[in-house]
């Protein structure tokens, strides 16, 4: 849930430090959305539970480092029994397979993607919107207002609904469609990096055109698209737990429901 960078210690125990990594369950269907720092330990938590393969479809919203970097550390993909699928856009001219395989190369990383991944990995390039029907899961996404490109997903089943929008800015002729395409979903997990003093660069450098929202826009998108439960994401790094805990009471003058993410949270719908 952290953005940018991991950020642990002592000052963000409570909420966190690693950046984005998020599992869905839907019925025996496993999805994950980012394969962020944290999932290096969803991957040995997923491994210890099953006892064996994992099985499961992987979302990435782009490809930006803070989304990419428990990637080579993430121990299902070095289980020959395994099964993963990686779904993610294609950019500028390079497949999903290539923009992974990218992260891990040489002189930047020691080991390739090609020479250690041992898992049965399938990859699937997602034009900028579309659906996927696995098992009893529906996969919508679109795309969000972010520098390079940035894939917002919806996932339903069994009736219930969670929109999944990190890394998006307020404030572009993007807004409308985004909240149509989270209307009335039960769980909206929303980038809500800065304060609007922050973005606007009252007391420090603005953070314009960063591909972040606010917020008090984030209470804004839930209120257009009559979400049920909003969940502050993509915290910034140097954002303390105090500080996180001072920005929750804030949200909830607005949206008393508001969750803001923490490392580890279950939420059942």
């Amino acid at each position: 849930m952290r953005g940018s960078i991991p950020a642990p210690g002592p000052q963000t125990k409570r909420y966190g430090g690693n950046t984005p990594c998020v599992e869905i369950r839907c019925g025996e269907e496993l999805l994950i959305f980012d394969l962020g720092s944290g999932a290096r330990a969803l991957g040995d938590s997923l491994l210890a539970a099953a006892g064996g393969p994992v099985r499961g479809n992987i979302f990435i919203t782009h490809y930006h480092y803070d989304h990419l970097q428990g990637l080579p550390f993430f121990a299902p993909i070095f289980v020959p029994t395994s099964e993963l699928t990686m779904n993610g856009p294609a950019r500028n001219g390079r497949t999903t397979r290539e923009l992974l395989s990218g992260h891990m190369v040489q002189p930047y990383f020691p080991v390739t993607a090609e020479g250690t991944f041992r898992a049965q990995v399938t990859y699937r390039d997602l034009p900028p919107d579309g659906t996927l029907q696995l098992g009893p899961a529906k996969v919508q996404w679109l795309e969000l207002n972010h520098p390079g490109g940035s894939l917002g997903y919806r996932v339903e089943c069994g009736g219930r609904s969670v929109v999944y929008a990190t890394d998006v800015e307020h404030g572009s002729d993007m807004d409308s469609g985004m909240f149509d395409f989270a209307r009335g979903a039960d769980l909206f997990i929303y980038d809500s990096m800065y304060t609007e003093d922050e973005y606007h660069g009252r007391g420090g450098p603005a953070r314009t055109g960063w591909g972040h929202s606010t917020w008090q826009a984030a209470v804004s998108a839930a209120n257009a698209a009559k979400v049920k439960t909003l969940v502050l994401f993509h915290h910034d790094p140097n954002r303390d737990d105090a500080a996180m805990d001072k920005m929750l009471r804030q949200v909830r003058k607005h949206r008393p429901e508001a969750i803001a993410a923490k490392e580890a949270m279950v939420i059942k719908l």
